[in-house]
């Protein structure tokens, strides 16, 4: 059990589990859409996601000039030059691997591109916002591959679910955040937490999770309950519970462990 939960926890410092959480949600919204996703645009998705958040830590590790106080940038301070060369050797192999996704997915995929690097050229002066962006740039990559090819009409039952897959990703990172507070302020890490204070920041989170159940409430109210729509939900109820239980999950980094883990629950609609 205790070496499972170490492996883990070097897959999560390694950012693995959120690529593969990536994988997963695409896979959720091209059965959701009735689109296939062809080998290749899962593996450029797993490797983008990766490369970007990768390089987010290396570049967050590399501007604390002391010993980082979170273990995820520590690892990235040690392994520094390390990680880098991996990142190239992934961006080589991504770089090669868009050449064989469709047309429409490679021309969206360049402007998402773009956008993806102003972030990480302005990601300083975005602040409180920082949270924001990440989880738009997550939510938009993981329904490249399957929003722009489909043949369905979009509607306002797809439109809530893309709005509450959003919301979750944002409320995940705030939550994490609200978390990771005292080591943001002592490693002058900027963040929504870090301007408004973690008093105002419980607000925050539960007017998210409050827009979090009222989105399902929605669709199961005025359309129909679906399985993709339970599931959703069931993705703010474990965030929201990590919410509830926060001090005794502090510990270990358990709170992150399962947070980054929530993103593995839309896979329920590929086995049922």
């Amino acid at each position: 059990m205790r070496v499972g939960l170490q492996l883990y926890q070097f897959i999560n410092i390694l950012s693995l589990d959120i690529a593969a959480g990536a994988v997963i949600s695409a896979r959720f919204f091209a059965h959701i859409f009735n689109v296939e996703i062809k080998p290749y645009g899962l593996l450029a998705l797993g490797l983008t996601v990766w490369i970007i958040y990768t390089v987010d830590h290396l570049r967050d590790a590399k501007k604390i000039k002391h010993n980082a106080s979170t273990q995820r940038h520590r690892f990235h301070q040690q392994y520094f030059y390390m990680l880098t060369v991996f990142v190239g050797f992934a961006t080589l192999s991504d770089a090669v691997t868009i050449f064989f996704i469709r047309r429409q997915v490679f021309e969206w995929g360049l402007i998402l591109f773009a956008i993806v690097m102003i972030y990480l050229i302005v990601q300083q002066y975005l602040r409180f916002l920082k949270e924001f962006f990440i989880a738009s740039l997550y939510t938009w990559g993981v329904l490249l591959l399957s929003i722009t090819i489909t043949n369905i009409t979009l509607n306002i039952t797809h439109a809530l679910l893309i709005a509450q897959f959003g919301l979750i990703a944002w409320t995940n990172l705030v939550l994490f955040s609200w978390f990771d507070h005292h080591f943001d302020q002592r490693d002058k890490q900027n963040s929504l937490v870090t301007i408004l204070g973690k008093r105002k920041t419980i607000f925050f989170l539960y007017g998210l999770f409050g827009v979090n159940f009222l989105i399902p409430a929605i669709q199961i109210i005025f359309f129909t309950t679906t399985t993709p729509v339970l599931i959703l939900c069931l993705m703010s109820i474990i965030l929201f519970l990590i919410f509830t239980f926060r001090a005794p999950l502090a510990k270990n980094d358990l709170y992150r462990l399962i947070g980054d883990a929530v993103f593995f629950v839309p896979g329920l609609l590929l086995i049922s």
